[in-house]
C-alpha cells in the first residue's frame, strides 16, 4: 500500500501526532492505517485530537526584531503548567513569535478567516481562472486549490516554518503536543510594525 500524503494527514488529524511521526508509523506498518495507529499507541503517543481537557495553562511570549520596528505578543496554551514550563514549550513559543514577526499571518487557522474575506477571495480566484480560459467544469477545483495557497500565506498554522520550510507550524504544534503528551494551542497573537495599522 502506498503511503500517500492524504493518508499521513488523515492519521495526523485523527491522532494529533506530528506529521513526521505519523509518516514513520505508516512506514513501519507498511501502509496499514490501523496498524500505524496501534504502533503510535504502543510507542506511548497520546491521541491529542481526542483530548477533552481544556488548555487553560500556557505562556505569553514577546519578540522584538533587532531593528526595533516589528514586535509580537503571542499566547500559547497547554493543559498543564508543567508542560508550559518545559524547555520544549519555551522554545516553541519563541519560535512562533519569531514566525509571526517574519511571515505576517493574519489569522491562526483557516476557520478564523471571516466569511466575507473568503467569498471575496473565491470571487477573485474564480475570475482569474476564467480569464486564463479554464473550462467551467474545473474552475471550482482550481479556486479551492488556490484557496489552500491563500491559507498557507495568511494562516499561522498552515504557514511553512521560517527556520525549516519543509515543515508547517501545525507540524511543530503536533510534534510538541506529542512530546508533552497533552494539547497545545496557539490562542491569540498581535503583531506591531512601525507605521502600519
Amino acid at each position: 500500500m502506498d503511503i500517500t500524503l492524504d493518508l499521513v494527514k488523515k492519521l495526523r488529524g485523527e491522532t494529533g501526532v506530528g506529521i513526521m511521526d505519523c509518516k514513520e508509523a505508516l512506514k513501519k506498518a507498511e501502509g496499514d492505517y490501523d496498524k500505524a495507529k496501534h504502533i503510535l499507541r504502543m510507542e506511548g503517543r497520546e491521541f491529542l485530537a481526542q483530548q477533552t481537557r481544556e488548555a487553560n495553562e500556557g505562556r505569553v511570549a514577546a519578540y522584538i526584531h533587532h531593528s526595533g520596528k516589528v514586535g509580537v505578543l503571542v499566547e500559547v496554551n497547554s493543559n498543564t503548567d508543567f508542560a508550559a514550563n518545559s524547555q520544549d514549550f519555551q522554545v516553541f513559543i519563541k519560535d512562533v513569535a519569531m514566525q509571526i514577526a517574519a511571515a505576517k499571518p493574519r489569522w491562526i487557522k483557516p476557520e478564523e478567516v471571516p466569511e466575507e474575506v473568503l467569498n471575496e477571495e473565491r470571487e477573485v480566484l474564480r475570475k482569474q481562472a476564467e480569464k486564463e480560459g479554464k473550462p467551467p467544469a474545473i474552475v471550482e477545483k482550481i479556486v479551492e486549490g488556490r484557496l489552500e495557497k491563500f491559507f498557507e500565506e495568511h494562516c499561522l498554522i498552515k504557514q511553512s516554518y521560517v527556520k525549516d520550510p519543509t515543515l508547517k507550524i501545525e507540524d511543530l504544534l503536533g510534534e510538541l503536543g506529542s512530546k508533552l503528551g497533552e494539547g497545545v494551542t496557539v490562542r491569540r497573537f498581535v503583531r506591531y510594525e512601525v507605521g502600519q495599522e
